[in-house]
C-alpha cells in the first residue's frame, strides 16, 4: 500500500502526459478525388492550405474547463499540426466565436485576442477568415455596421463580410452566406454585387478586356436590381469558394468504392453526434444550407473550381449536378465533440499551363 501511495502521482503524470500528447497530435486520412488516390509527390509549386472552422471561442467567457482544457489542447492542436503537415496558407470557415453575435464590441475583444493566441505560427503565414452565424447573427439582427466592425478585424474581408484574393496563382473567393439568406437586407445586396463583379472579372480575365464587359461591371457597380445573365465560362472554370454554410444539395456525401476502413469510417460521420447537438445550433440549425436559388446563382455566376463550406460540425464530400465538388469542414473544436478536426488540400499546379485559371483538377485532402 505504502509503494503504491509512492509510484501513484507519478503514473498520473505519465498517463497526463501521453494523454496530452495523444489528444493534441494530428492523424490524418487521405481523402482522393475521385476515390482514387494518386501518388504524387510534393512540389514547391504546390499549395497545401489548412482549412478550419467552427472554432466556438468564448472569450472572457470560458470557464476553467475551457481555459485549462479545451483551449489549451486546441491550441498545441494548431501548433502540431503546423509542425507536422506544414501548410502555406491557412483558412478559418466562420464561427470563431462561441456567441460573437451576442457581444457587444468590448466582448468581441477577448476572443479576438484568444483567436490569434491559438494561431501562433501561423501568424507568418497567409491566413483568411470568413464570418458564420454565430459571428454576426440572424437576418434581424444582421446589419451593415456591426458586421463591418467585425469584419475589419479579420484581413481579407471587405464592408460587406466577403474577400477576394489569389495565392499561388489560385484564386479564392469568400461570400458572407449569411447575408445571402436574408431577403431583402441590404447587405444581401451588397454581397451579390461582389458575386457579379467576381464574375466579370473572371470573364474579362479568361476572354479579355470588352466594351460590353465594363459597362456590365459598371452596371453591378450601380445597380441593386442584380438579374441573371448567361455566364460563358464552363463550369469549374472560376474560383475556389470559400463559404460558412453548404450549398443547396440533393445527393448525399460520396465514398463507395473506396476500400480503407479509416476512409469509409468518414463517411460514418455525416449524422450529426448527440454530443454535437449539445452545443447547441447557434443562430441557424446544423443542417442549415443556402437556399435552391442563391445556390443557382453563385453556380451560374462564378463557376467556382471547388467550395469549402462549413456549419454542420461534420465533414462531408459531394459532387453536385454540374459537376462542382463541395467539401464540407467539420468543427474544429472540442466544444462541439471529443474529434476536432480540419481539411488540409493540396492545389497542384497544372505544369503545362500559364494561365492562373489553369490549376489541375487532380486535387487531395486530408481529414483530420
Amino acid at each position: 500500500m505504502v509503494q503504491w501511495k509512492a509510484v501513484l502521482p507519478l503514473l498520473i503524470f505519465y498517463l497526463l502526459v501521453f494523454y496530452e500528447e495523444r489528444a493534441s497530435t494530428p492523424s490524418c486520412v487521405v481523402v482522393p478525388q475521385g476515390g482514387v488516390q494518386e501518388a504524387v509527390g510534393d512540389d514547391p509549386e504546390d499549395l497545401k492550405v489548412m482549412v478550419v472552422a467552427n472554432l466556438l471561442l468564448l472569450g472572457s467567457k470560458a470557464g476553467y474547463l475551457n481555459l485549462f482544457f479545451r483551449d489549451f489542447y486546441l491550441s498545441k492542436f494548431f501548433k502540431k499540426s503546423f509542425a507536422s503537415l506544414k501548410p502555406d496558407m491557412l483558412l478559418v470557415l466562420g464561427d470563431i466565436s462561441a456567441e460573437g453575435s451576442d457581444l457587444t464590441r468590448s466582448e468581441w475583444i477577448p476572443v479576438l485576442h484568444q483567436f490569434r493566441r491559438m494561431l501562433g505560427p501561423f501568424l507568418a503565414l497567409p491566413f483568411y477568415v470568413i464570418l458564420g452565424d454565430r459571428d454576426v447573427g440572424e437576418c434581424n439582427q444582421l446589419n451593415a455596421k456591426s458586421v463591418y466592425w467585425v469584419a475589419k478585424n479579420f484581413p481579407g474581408l471587405d464592408s460587406a463580410g466577403c474577400g477576394a484574393f489569389e495565392v499561388s496563382n489560385i484564386s479564392f473567393v469568400s461570400l458572407n452566406a449569411v447575408a445571402l439568406l436574408c431577403g431583402n437586407n441590404g447587405l444581401r445586396f451588397s454581397v451579390e454585387k461582389v458575386i457579379e463583379r467576381e464574375s466579370i472579372d473572371l470573364q474579362m480575365d479568361i476572354e479579355g478586356t470588352t466594351e460590353e464587359l465594363n459597362e456590365l461591371k459598371k452596371f453591378g457597380e450601380t445597380s441593386h436590381n442584380l438579374e441573371w445573365r448567361e455566364n460563358a465560362m464552363s463550369s469549374g472554370s472560376g474560383p475556389v469558394l470559400l463559404l460558412h454554410f453548404p450549398l443547396h444539395h440533393t445527393s448525399n456525401c460520396s465514398g463507395d468504392g473506396v476500400p480503407t476502413r479509416s476512409y469509409n469510417s468518414l463517411f460514418e460521420r455525416t449524422e450529426i453526434p448527440g454530443s454535437r447537438q449539445l452545443v447547441g445550433t447557434g443562430p441557424y440549425e446544423l443542417l442549415h444550407t443556402l437556399p435552391p436559388n442563391a445556390t443557382e446563382y453563385i453556380f451560374q455566376a462564378l463557376r467556382p473550381r471547388i467550395v469549402f463550406s462549413a456549419h454542420s460540425h461534420r465533414f462531408c464530400d459531394r459532387t453536385h449536378p454540374d459537376g462542382t465538388r463541395e467539401v464540407t469542414v467539420p468543427a474544429m473544436t472540442w466544444n462541439a465533440g471529443d474529434d476536432p478536426g480540419f481539411v488540409v488540400a493540396t492545389f497542384r499546379k497544372n505544369r503545362g499551363a500559364q494561365s492562373k485559371h489553369s490549376i489541375s483538377e487532380k486535387f487531395n485532402a486530408m481529414v483530420v
